[in-house]
Order: C-alpha cells, then sequence, then structure tokens
C-alpha cells in the first residue's frame, strides 16, 4: 500500500473511534459529584473517587468533581442540588440513610473481619431496599479504617480514667456526646478537621482519628510528650457514597456496591500499612480486663442509643449475629438482654 494510502487509512481509523468515544460519551448520563476529602485536591479519597470514574464511564455515567475539605459544606452542596453524588463519612451520612450510618455504632464491629462480612452482606442484590431511604440511595460503602483513642496521657486505659478531662464531640454524632456524659468527660465542640487541630493543640485531652489520619495531619504533634494511642479500636469508620436514586442508570447502584465490596481487602491491607506506619512508642496495649470494660461500655451505649433511635435496631442485630458468628463463644450471643 503507498504510503499516501497508508496514512489516510490510518486517520480514517482515528478518526472513527475518536467519533465513537464522543458518540458514546454523548449517551453517557452527566453527574457532578460533591467530594469530600479532608486533604482536598489529590486526597486519598479524592484519587479513588478519580479511579471510580473509570467504572462508572463503563457503566453509563460521565463523573465531574468539585472537592470539598469540610463534610458539612460538601453535604449542603448536595442538597441544595449543586452536586447529584456524595460521599461522606457514615456517621455523617446517616442522615440519608439510618441503616447504614449505624455501622459506625461504637463497639459493634470489633475488627476489619467483622466490618468485611457486613460490606458484603450489604453488597448483594437482596439489601437493596435496605440501601434506599427517600430519594437517597447508598451505592458504595468503603473502609477508612478504625477510630483509634488519642490520648495525651499514657496512663489512660479505661473510661474511668477519662472522667474529667476534655474530650472532641462530633457536631452531627451524638454517640460522641453521649459517651462523654455517660464516662463523666467535658464535651468540646468540634467538626471532623478541627477535632484533630484542637488535640494538637492540646486544646483537648482525647480525640477519635483512623490511623489514615496520623501522619496528613501530624497527630505526633498532640501525641508529645506523654500521650498515646490505645490499640483498642472504638468504632469502624466508613465513606459511603450517596446519589439520588432516580437520576442513576438501572443497575448502576448494584454494580458500584458490589464493585467497593470486590475492592475492600485491598483498601483494608492500605488502611493497616498505615497503621504500621505509627511508631510503636505511641501504642497503648490494654489488659483483656480493659477490654471488657470498654465492651461493655459500647453495648450498653449501643442498647441506650438505639432507645433513643440514634442507631437502627435491625441494623444493630445485624451486626450482632456476626458478632457470634465469628465468636458464638460470646456471653452477648445467649444473653436475653441482646442487640
Amino acid at each position: 500500500m503507498p504510503f499516501t494510502k497508508q496514512i489516510f487509512s490510518f486517520l480514517l481509523v482515528l478518526f472513527s473511534i475518536t467519533f465513537s468515544s464522543i458518540s458514546q460519551a454523548e449517551k453517557l448520563q452527566p453527574l457532578t459529584m460533591c467530594v469530600f476529602d479532608f486533604i482536598g485536591h489529590d486526597g486519598p479519597i479524592h484519587k479513588r473517587m478519580k479511579e471510580f470514574k473509570i467504572d462508572a464511564f463503563r457503566w453509563g455515567v460521565n463523573l465531574s468533581f468539585k472537592v470539598y475539605t469540610d463534610d458539612r459544606v460538601a453535604s449542603e452542596e448536595f442538597k441544595n442540588g449543586v452536586c447529584d453524588m456524595l460521599n461522606l463519612p457514615g456517621i455523617r451520612a446517616r442522615e440519608y440513610n439510618d441503616f447504614t450510618g449505624t455501622i459506625n455504632a461504637v463497639g459493634a464491629l470489633p475488627s476489619y473481619k467483622h466490618l468485611g462480612m457486613v460490606i458484603k452482606t450489604l453488597s448483594s442484590k437482596k439489601a437493596t431496599k435496605l440501601m434506599r431511604k427517600g430519594e437517597y440511595e447508598i451505592i458504595g460503602i468503603t473502609p477508612i479504617g478504625a477510630i483509634f483513642l488519642f490520648v495525651n496521657d499514657k496512663k489512660i486505659e479505661v473510661p474511668e480514667d477519662m472522667a474529667g478531662m476534655k474530650v472532641t464531640v462530633l457536631d452531627n454524632a451524638p454517640e460522641t456526646g453521649y459517651l462523654a456524659e455517660r464516662i463523666g468527660m467535658t464535651p468540646v465542640s468540634s467538626s471532623i478537621m478541627n477535632a484533630l487541630q484542637k488535640f494538637n493543640n492540646h486544646a483537648v485531652d482525647i480525640t477519635g482519628a483512623p490511623a489514615l489520619a496520623y501522619e496528613p495531619m501530624e497527630m505526633y504533634k498532640g501525641l508529645e510528650p506523654n500521650g498515646g494511642i490505645i490499640k483498642w479500636p472504638s468504632l469502624q469508620i466508613t465513606m459511603q457514597l450517596i446519589v439520588r436514586w432516580k437520576q442513576i442508570p438501572e443497575g448502576f447502584g448494584q454494580k458500584t456496591r458490589e464493585l467497593f465490596a470486590k475492592q475492600y481487602p485491598q483498601h483494608i491491607k492500605e488502611i493497616e500499612k498505615s497503621e504500621e506506619t505509627i511508631p510503636e512508642k505511641y501504642w497503648i496495649n490494654i489488659s483483656d480486663e480493659a477490654k471488657n470494660n470498654w465492651n461493655e461500655t459500647f453495648r450498653e451505649s449501643r442498647i441506650a442509643l438505639r432507645e433513643r433511635k440514634v442507631y437502627n435496631a435491625k441494623a444493630l442485630t445485624l451486626f450482632r449475629k456476626i458478632r457470634c458468628k465469628v465468636d458464638p463463644n460470646l456471653a452477648e450471643c445467649t444473653s436475653k438482654d441482646k442487640e
């Protein structure tokens, strides 16, 4: 084939591919996502969503992003129609779906194994009804990591040790206020962002945070000179993807939930790696007796918060069944006063 004809054939193929891509893009449902990432552009959540954009494209959605470092602002923008999709920490997502919002119940899921079983269960087609509430649907749940208590004194091990101390209490997270009241701590109203800043500035004695926040938020500043991290998770934090379900193509939500569940092991490896990077000197290893103390405090708190309609009762029952499946010898598995 003469060189001129080769060039012409190449351009024809290139034009055909380009036209096909444009034609396909025109058929996509355009959606804007409010991305909450406490680090901002190119933070871990924003990067993960940019990877998800490729899958969304295959499933008929063309995603564009608006990035926010304040979860409250992102949520308000979503409510006002600025965005069609939103990601929020489970505690914040509770106002859109109280069932998935209860995943973050204190002490409900003691390990990543427990959390993985919950996410897998909720990614099944049978759980679709639980994922929708009103005009909203939870189309993905991904782990952020266990919340550990950062304290300014390594002698702190059990709830009684915290009486009288200042602790960050998150807006729209009534369980944090309840625990502060129950233990006898002094609550300091905070947002997700400034809670960590207050600890670093020694404005409070105690705060909760996942290991992923340790390095980017320079949490070692608040731990010095005598502080530590209690090596016993108080709750599991998830990031949840919320949409107005009428605005997405048929099957998009289910495919996304299945994708997030499939990616779970990979994300947990990243979380565990971040936990391993925290210097050993900061970790506070507590006794089995202390762990039992915390577990009972958490169990009684979950029941009380269930009665206050903060936690979804059906969700708590599911989590109790999963705990008993992992360890059938737990006292709660045969207790009359069970969730």
